[in-house]
């Protein structure tokens, strides 16, 4: 087969006929490629742990989708709680944008977990099994022989293994590692929906990383379509200075320019493209290409940076604004959410307090009095007991209150409804009014809400006995 040469009309994973051309992308040493190893194993160490560090009385990230609790670095949220999810993904969002206008796609070529786990394990482990990447090509279009049906078997038991270790951990992430030990202990049939879902994800995962690959990159993930609305030209990207690289030619040509068409920059991308085409949606700016590039650059004796991190005006010989009216805007917007998303944390109480009228009716005449009545919901959000004091405001409005009992001890993570009741005679009464439910939580803490007490606007005239 002939060597493949990407262009800008297709894919380098695909070829002339549209059938899919699997990668072997080479092997790669440098300071870039150095880093992003760093990075892989910070991160995957940090998604393995953080079910087992405890914050607060729970797991750092804990996810309790079965009791509607979701506790995040020792806060404690419940379902009533969800609108914090908007600003939560949004904020995720645009600080991802906001990086990448300065940054490029830093993202997807460092903490991707799509890059992080193929590229930290499981091409790791490809090229453990195969060899490099002219070993693994040639492995690829030989025939099926014992050999290689031996190696088939090895990668993909492997490649298997580490989907499952990898599902299990992302599960535990909802049900806990002390549940998930139990959940494995047992019959599979015995928790038959998480089982179900530890199956799919292990499926999708090995699919993923044994096949698919980079074909999640450019063809489901948006956000390298994105890119062209989030950079400028004075955005850092990954670039080829052609004044200093073009004519292509020999070490020897002294009218050639500093590249010589090694291809090692193609060889060592993970999506086949050739970045010296310019900047191509296809870039998930891993910095493969520069170490490879200022690699070859030390052999013959140039300087490096032919390939390197710039912008597309610092490739082009102009300066580079870092300050810019997109970072002042994007600044601007960042940090007024982070105000934002601030503020509303720091709304959230450790107990949920909340009042619903009761069903039958909205007040209800007794013979001396007007009751209404109340159901008052409390859930403890917190890893410990809290001690909460009921208040009903009186001072306004002659009123009596039931509640059994008033100061109530909910432990870690109950949820408990209390009945409460509400008399005003008829001969105090002068219609509705607003009152004041308080749940005291410490001395400094306290929680209101403010409900209607209410009644009949006049009281049936009692008919006079004969």
């Amino acid at each position: 087969m002939g060597r493949h040469e990407p262009s800008l009309n297709s894919l380098g994973s695909i070829r002339e006929d549209g059938s899919r051309r699997f990668l072997h992308p080479a092997d790669v040493r440098g300071r870039f490629t150095r880093l992003r190893y760093v990075i892989f194993f910070f991160l995957i160490l940090v998604y393995a742990i953080l079910p087992w560090i405890p914050m607060n009385g729970a797991p750092a990230v804990f996810l309790d989708a079965s009791n509607q609790r979701f506790h995040l670095f020792g806060y404690t949220f419940v379902s009533q709680d969800f609108w914090l999810v908007f600003f939560l993904i949004t904020g995720l969002a645009f600080t991802l944008f906001y990086v990448t206008s300065i940054l490029g796609r830093i993202w997807c070529g460092y903490a991707c977990p799509q890059t992080v786990f193929l590229e930290g394990l499981f091409r790791r482990v490809e090229r453990f099994v195969d060899g490099d990447a002219r070993k693994r090509q040639k492995l690829d279009e030989a025939g099926w022989s014992q050999g290689k049906i031996i190696r088939r078997v090895i990668k993909h038991g492997i490649y298997l293994l580490l989907a499952i270790l990898i599902a299990h951990v992302f599960i535990s992430y909802f049900v806990s590692i002390p549940r998930l030990y139990e959940m494995v202990s047992a019959s599979p049939w015995a928790n038959a929906g998480v089982f179900l879902w530890m199956v799919i994800l292990t499926g999708l995962l090995y699919f993923n990383f044994s096949w698919f690959r980079e074909q999640l990159c450019i063809i489901v993930c948006p956000y390298g379509r994105l890119q062209s609305a989030l950079i400028d030209d004075d955005s850092i990207v990954i670039g080829y200075d052609e004044g200093r690289g073009e004519p292509r030619g020999k070490v020897t040509d002294p009218n050639a320019g500093d590249c010589i068409n090694c291809r090692r920059c193609v060889d060592v991308c993970p999506t086949g493209i050739d970045i010296r085409l310019g900047l191509q949606m296809e870039c998930i700016g891993c910095a493969a290409c520069v170490d490879a590039c200022d690699e070859i650059m030390d052999r013959v004796k140039r300087p490096r940076g032919l390939i390197r991190y710039d912008s597309l005006n610092g490739l082009a010989g102009k300066p580079r604004r870092i300050l810019r009216p997109r970072t002042f805007l994007y600044t601007a917007l960042f940090l007024i959410g982070v105000a934002i998303f601030t503020f509303s944390l720091r709304s959230v109480e450790p107990v949920t307090f909340s009042a619903t009228r009761m069903g039958g009716g909205s007040y209800f005449l007794e013979e001396e009095a007007i009751r209404n009545q109340f159901n008052v919901r409390f859930i403890n959000k917190e890893n410990q007991p809290r001690m909460v004091e009921v208040r009903v405001d009186t001072a306004s409005q002659p009123m009596r209150w039931r509640l059994s009992p008033q100061t109530i001890l909910l432990q870690p993570g109950e949820e408990r409804v209390v009945p409460l009741f509400l008399y005003v005679d008829r001969e105090h009464y002068q219609g509705g009014f607003p009152f004041t439910l308080t749940a005291v939580l410490g001395e400094d803490h306290r929680i209101e809400r403010e409900l209607n007490f209410l009644g009949p606007d006049r009281f049936p005239q009692p008919s006079s006995s004969p």
